[in-house]
């Protein structure tokens, strides 16, 4: 008795705390940028693109009216403190030597539903042999946020990408002899001979960007995705047999893998609200069928049809990257095993916990009390999505 009274004060005292948040944007725990760099013999170009909400919550003054939106006036108000905060959280280095930005347009910007705010900065040019250090200290200390910075480049016409997250914020970019010789422009059938090329040309331009930051970046995006997870207990919380776990697992995992390589490959594309409102029905559709059906039955089959949403949630990331081709195989793969891996761990950690709970005299209404909870806030969320 004691025990089911406590697990449902705690589920209550969770849908509470959850009501009385003024707004998601208090509870800013995620937080995404994207950088694009574009290099050539002329100069150096740095379009860096933050939520607004992050630059509300990094300068709270900004936010006059305190409505949570970075309107014009403000940033026109504010432009001395936004470029110190640019200038003060990005440098990029010739070496061991930090450049002078000229900060050149700040605008606002809708990405997927949000906004942004998007500032485009001039370098000087580098050369071949110069050394590219991009620091990005935004939230280092606010272990809170888990932040991200999405990189895209093209130095001298040639592409690369890279993740900076956690405690690793420095990517580099080494300019090499074959960046500037691909950075000519040659006139259409017109035989060129190549000069001969040194062997330290044959370096690969990216020293920072790796597999495991995109591996990194797929754990990361799951574990800060709490729809998503919320979505794998309503799934998992009623009794079923290992064999109906491991297909509905299987399911999610084949039917999100297909729709995620899809969005990125730009093949399906839906409306941000519709998918984020989607999901967040999923939930409450899981849990309602928890507490109503009296047998659960080919489960796996409504889990892959709401994997193929959940996986136009998780797309969104790579998305605005716009990834060169040759490398999106890559990107995609990583990122998703990222995904799997969290996922399978937590499917691992859950079950011996849930076989515990099937043990209990009053399982059943544990299951019922939970599930009630998670309909309460897959509700809130289809509400927030769908009206705001």
């Amino acid at each position: 008795m004691y025990f089911r009274r406590f697990i449902f004060t705690l589920l209550s005292l969770s849908i509470l705390a959850f009501m009385t948040c003024p707004k998601p944007a208090d509870a800013h725990a995620y937080s995404a940028s994207y950088t694009k760099l574009t290099a050539d013999s002329q100069q150096t170009k740095l379009v860096f693109t933050l939520d607004t909400l992050s630059i509300i919550e990094l300068i709270p003054s900004i936010d006059t009216n305190k409505n949570f939106v970075l309107e014009k006036s403000e940033i026109k108000k504010n432009k001395h403190h936004l470029e110190e905060l640019i200038e003060e959280g990005l440098t990029l280095d010739k070496g061991n030597e930090e450049q002078t930005p000229t900060i050149e347009s700040m605008k606002l910007v809708k990405k997927e539903n949000k906004e942004f705010l998007s500032t485009t900065m001039t370098f000087p040019a580098f050369s071949p042999g110069d050394t590219i250090n991009y620091n990005d200290g935004f939230y280092y200390h606010d272990t809170a946020t888990k932040y991200v910075d999405l990189i895209t480049a093209s130095i001298n016409g040639e592409s690369s990408e890279g993740v900076l997250q956690g405690k690793e914020r420095t990517w580099t970019v080494l300019v090499t002899e074959i960046q500037q010789e691909q950075g000519q422009t040659a006139q259409p059938d017109t035989p060129q001979t190549q000069p001969e090329k040194p062997a330290a040309a044959a370096k690969p331009p990216v020293e920072k960007t790796s597999w495991f930051s995109f591996f990194k970046l797929g754990m990361l995006h799951i574990l800060t995705g709490y729809d998503h997870l919320l979505f794998l207990l309503a799934l998992l919380l009623r009794k079923q047999t290992f064999k109906q776990y491991a297909a509905i697992v299987t399911s999610f995992t084949i039917a999100h893998s297909i729709s995620l390589s899809l969005a990125v490959l730009g093949w399906v594309t839906l409306p941000s609200r519709f998918v984020e409102a989607a999901i967040a029905f999923s939930i409450c559709y899981v849990a309602v069928e928890n507490i109503f059906r009296k047998e659960i039955r080919y489960r796996w089959s409504i889990t892959f049809l709401f994997g193929l949403i959940h996986g136009l949630g998780f797309a969104t990331l790579l998305k605005e990257m716009a990834i060169s081709k040759s490398h999106l195989a890559v990107a995609l793969i990583n990122f998703n095993l990222g995904i799997e891996a969290v996922q399978l761990t937590i499917v691992l950690l859950l079950l011996p916990m849930l076989a515990y709970l099937y043990k209990l005299r009053n399982s059943g209404k544990i299951v019922v009390y939970g599930s009630y909870a998670i309909v309460a806030l897959g509700a809130i969320w289809l509400f927030q999505r769908i009206f705001q």
